[in-house]
């Protein structure tokens, strides 16, 4: 019930006045049984506005870290999460990443649509990365089909680290579902899921038209960090000749 009214009385309008968002290819969205929305994670506000122009609930599979929050801030972002029945995923390894894939085979068992995005994080950078195999391990479990989603410009309205978004003009793109019922029954099969994860992530590329990267969004952040301590050491050295 939350879930609907905060939508249409204060997302929707205040998002459609702020962003004016072009939407594309929204007759590809199923009207009604279950569906993977697979789409790139460039911002914070994703999870906000693509719903906003979906009239079907969407369930995301959201970070922990939304959940656990201190002081006032995190206590209403939990709330406001749970409220949407949003579902937390502790992503600190492997084991924690079975429970999100039960938890969305779950919630796609039940008929209904569920966000994810499969690289897993928000990109530091603008460009795509590798996906995780969790969103093909779904989709052939559950039968459910696929639609990709591209998010254009909400990396420059508000990129990571960025507390309140530019306005800026943005563009939610959705492709043709995609159907994996050709490997119905091969969900435990790596190789498999590599491909119908690559699959996924081709078909979001084409609609965003990204540069793209064969590696984990994690671990380029995690390179990226350790390159700017690494200058930052650097630059604070003392040049060779000049000690003493």
């Amino acid at each position: 019930m939350f879930y609907y009214l905060f939508k249409s009385v204060v997302l929707v309008p205040l998002l459609r006045c702020l962003f004016r968002p072009r939407v594309e290819g929204l007759e590809h969205l199923p009207a009604s049984g279950a569906a993977i929305i697979a789409g790139n994670h460039l911002s914070f506000c994703d999870s906000f506005l693509m719903p906003a122009t979906v009239r079907r609930r969407i369930t995301f599979l959201c970070k922990q870290e939304y959940f656990t929050g201190r002081g006032v801030k995190g206590r209403l972002t939990a709330a406001f999460f749970r409220a949407c029945g949003q579902i937390p995923v502790d992503r600190s390894g492997r084991s924690a990443g079975q429970a999100a894939v039960e938890e969305g085979v779950r919630v796609l068992c039940g008929g209904e649509l569920l966000g994810i995005y499969p690289e897993g994080t928000r990109s530091h950078d603008g460009r795509m990365y590798k996906g995780k195999t969790g969103v093909a391990e779904m989709a052939l479990r559950s039968g459910a089909p696929v639609v990709p989603c591209a998010m254009i410009g909400t990396f420059e309205a508000q990129p990571a680290g960025r507390r309140l978004p530019r306005v800026v003009p943005i563009t939610i793109r959705f492709g043709e579902p995609l159907d994996f019922s050709r490997y119905a029954g091969m969900a435990d099969q790596r190789l498999v899921l590599r491909a119908v994860t690559d699959e996924i992530m081709y078909a979001i590329l084409k609609l965003s038209e990204q540069e793209y990267v064969d590696t984990y969004a994690a671990q380029a952040k995690a390179e990226a960090r350790d390159g700017a301590a690494t200058g930052g050491a650097a630059r604070h050295a003392v040049p060779a000749g000049r000690v003493g």
